[in-house]
Parts: structure tokens; C-alpha cells; sequence
């Protein structure tokens, strides 16, 4: 009899300890995860950001996403890029975003009910695009006037349309453009295309297609700057996420990928 219940036992004990190896693993998966969720800062779901970014941050952001993407490797970010007049209209129409960065701190400082407060993350400043060669010899703002040039202009409610306008009235000059475009970009494409033979657009612009424009500098006291601010918005559902990009913005790793595409330090 006590040889049965010495054999009954010892099947229990080793049932026992099969049921406890499984457990014992899987007590330390878990504690792997927590120790990755407290690297992560306390999570280790994918978080998918949108930013919405002014249209002259389209080629660096590109690039400054890619880096974050890769030190933050739970982090993906979807840029939308527009005028800052159009960002600012999703906004307030509640488009889903994380976080925005305009080119003027005007367009921000009208988004306080929707936007944290915000960083200034780089500056920029104007230049004259010309087609490949300066084809027109032009040297300065004063040639803009010449009625046989087709220029163009980005419109008055878009942040480069407000600094072509403020620079031209400060030299009181009269330009008539062929055309008023949305964005920035939309401004440069005229003049690669041949459409126009001069154009008002951001350094950093003329600089993203150095094989299909000419920059002809602005003298900086006839120049306007521009600076450009990051926030992230109220109704992000990942406002830790958001505000850690916004943070990182700020950086010496990001500063130096946006002054090596030509934008100034803030």
C-alpha cells in the first residue's frame, strides 16, 4: 500500500513541475516586456504619429522622420505636408493629428485653443528662384517689377506670401504675377517648369532642385525671416508620443539635419 501512494506521488510531483516550467518561462517573457516597456517609456504598442508640416519641410522632414523612426523604433510618423494656412484649416475643422509645425508663428498663434504651446525649431529666410542659368540676368528685387518678366508669387494668406509681400513693400516695389499659388512649393514648381521666370520662395526651396533653379540671395536688410514653430495638438491620441517628437525637434541630431538642408538655427 505505501509503495502506491509512494508511486502516486511521485507522478504528482512530476505533473507538477511540468505545469511549472511553462509558467516559469512565461514569468520571464513577461518580465522581458516590462523591461522593454520602461525603455519605451512605458509601452511597447507601435504608436503611428501624423504630423502635419508646412509644404517647405517636405525633403528634410522626409529625412529628420526617418531618423526618429530609427532611435525610436516603436514610433512611425505620417507627415501631411501644405501651405500653413491649409494646416491650420484641418485643425480647426479636427483632422486627426498629433502634432503641427507651421512656417510663421502667426498661423500658430491663431491655432492656442487646438495647440500646446509651442517651439520654435528653425528659421528660414527668402530668396529670388530663376530658372537653370538665371536666364533673365536677374540680380535683385527691383527686377521683379520688369512688366516683360512673368512672375510668380505664392498668395497673400499663405506665411512666404505674407514675407514676399512685407520684403516688396519695404522696398516699395510693385510686382504683378502671373499667377498667386497655395504653397510654397506650388511657387517653385512654376519656375522649374519653365511657367514662370522668376518666383519669391524659401532658401531651403530653391536648394531642393539646385539642377533645375538658380537662388539669387536677398540682401538680409531687404530680407524677411522666417521662423517656424512646432506644437502638438489637443486632440492627439498619443500625446506623450507627439510631445516627445516636438521635443526632439530641438535637438542637436535634428538641428543638424535641418541646417545641412539650409534652414537656420532657431
Amino acid at each position: 500500500m505505501s509503495q502506491l501512494i509512494t508511486a502516486r506521488r511521485a507522478a504528482a510531483a512530476l505533473v507538477t513541475a511540468a505545469l511549472l516550467v511553462p509558467l516559469a518561462a512565461c514569468g520571464k517573457d513577461d518580465a522581458k516586456q516590462d523591461e522593454g516597456a520602461k525603455k519605451s517609456g512605458g509601452s511597447t504598442a507601435e504608436v503611428d504619429l501624423t504630423v502635419l508640416a508646412a509644404s517647405s519641410l517636405t525633403d528634410v522632414f522626409k529625412k529628420a522622420g526617418a531618423a526618429y523612426e530609427k532611435e525610436h523604433p516603436g514610433t512611425k510618423l505620417t507627415f501631411s505636408f501644405a501651405g500653413s494656412q491649409e494646416l491650420a484649416a484641418q485643425v480647426k475643422n479636427g483632422a486627426p493629428a498629433d502634432a503641427l509645425v507651421t512656417a510663421d508663428t502667426k498661423t500658430m498663434d491663431g491655432l492656442k485653443a487646438d495647440a500646446g504651446t509651442p517651439t520654435v525649431i528653425a528659421k528660414n529666410r527668402l530668396v529670388i528662384a530663376t530658372g537653370e542659368g538665371n536666364p533673365k540676368k536677374i540680380t535683385g528685387l527691383k527686377n521683379l517689377t520688369d512688366s516683360k518678366l512673368k512672375v510668380v508669387l505664392a498668395a497673400s494668406e499663405v506665411p512666404v506670401g505674407r514675407y514676399s509681400k512685407q520684403v516688396l513693400d519695404a522696398q516699395k516695389l510693385t510686382v504683378k504675377p502671373v499667377s498667386q499659388e497655395p504653397n510654397v512649393r506650388a511657387v517653385l514648381s512654376k519656375v522649374e517648369l519653365g511657367e514662370a521666370d522668376a518666383g519669391l520662395v524659401y532658401k531651403t526651396d530653391a536648394a531642393s532642385a539646385p539642377k533645375k533653379v538658380d537662388a539669387v540671395d536677398i540682401p538680409d536688410a531687404q530680407n524677411a525671416i522666417a521662423s517656424y514653430p512646432a506644437a502638438t495638438l489637443k486632440g492627439s491620441q498619443h500625446a506623450a508620443a507627439a510631445a516627445a517628437f516636438v521635443k526632439w525637434l530641438s535637438t542637436p541630431e535634428a538641428q543638424k539635419i535641418l541646417q545641412q538642408a539650409g534652414f537656420q538655427k532657431p
